[in-house]
């Protein structure tokens, strides 16, 4: 396949000079464009192509949240911050990883090779995944899950017929999943698909009820219509 065109966007010197080198170590990666300041970011743009953005949350002149927002579809993104309490607000644009800074390379290029992975096999051509759960990897279908719960380090995917506990994060199920899933609530991941009914506060399914948290209950209108 083609060289994935990245850009950078952070307001710190040393962080894009730590980006700018692991660009270049990995060879599907083509680094196009990098700046401190967002608004050149966004200029850039207007008169070029990217494929993915390794942008930071929190800069002065603008965060990443708003510049995704100006933006708008049609690129990928990779978020990079010192703040983690930034990240989930930017799972609503079309984020494919978080990092938390300072960045170790295994994690960087980890989520390159997820950048990849997208666009060698697009998502909405995936129909399953693997997740490991009392020692075996098991295979399940995105079409066969209710709802994912976050519970403390690990979640728990509820499906019709079981459950699988699995080391892992709602954030990080929430990039797995097909665009088919929502966010209800701070805990809870839900099947669109699979719903039932919705109430004032609460997804019911056949068997099983999922509150609705206040900040999520207008996405998960809007995802509906």
């Amino acid at each position: 396949m083609n060289k994935i065109k990245c850009i950078i966007v952070d307001d710190e010197p040393l962080a894009i000079s730590l980006l700018e080198h692991y660009v270049e170590k990995l060879p599907f990666l083509e680094l196009v464009f990098s700046t401190e300041n967002p608004i050149l970011a966004l200029e850039y743009l207007q008169k070029n192509d990217s494929d993915l953005i390794f942008l930071d949350i929190q800069m002065p002149e603008l965060t990443g949240i708003n510049f995704m927002k100006i933006v708008g579809p049609g690129q990928k993104y990779i978020l990079t911050t010192a703040y983690s309490e930034y990240a989930l607000e930017g799972y609503e644009h079309n984020v494919v990883d978080y990092l938390l800074k300072p960045i170790s390379f295994e994690r960087f290029q980890k989520s390159a090779l997820k950048v990849q992975e997208r666009f060698s096999f697009p998502q909405e051509e995936n129909t399953y995944f693997f997740v490991k759960s009392s020692g075996q990897r098991h295979r399940i279908g995105f079409n066969e899950i209710l709802y994912v719960e976050s519970i403390k380090d690990y979640v728990n995917i509820r499906t019709e017929n079981e459950e699988f506990i699995v080391l892992d994060t709602l954030k990080s199920m929430e990039i797995q999943l097909s665009e088919r899933f929502v966010r209800v609530h701070k805990s809870f991941i839900v099947n669109l698909d699979k719903i039932k009914s919705i109430g004032a506060k609460k997804v019911n399914f056949p068997e099983y009820e999922i509150p609705i948290g206040e900040s999520y209950r207008a996405n998960l209108l809007e995802r509906l219509k």
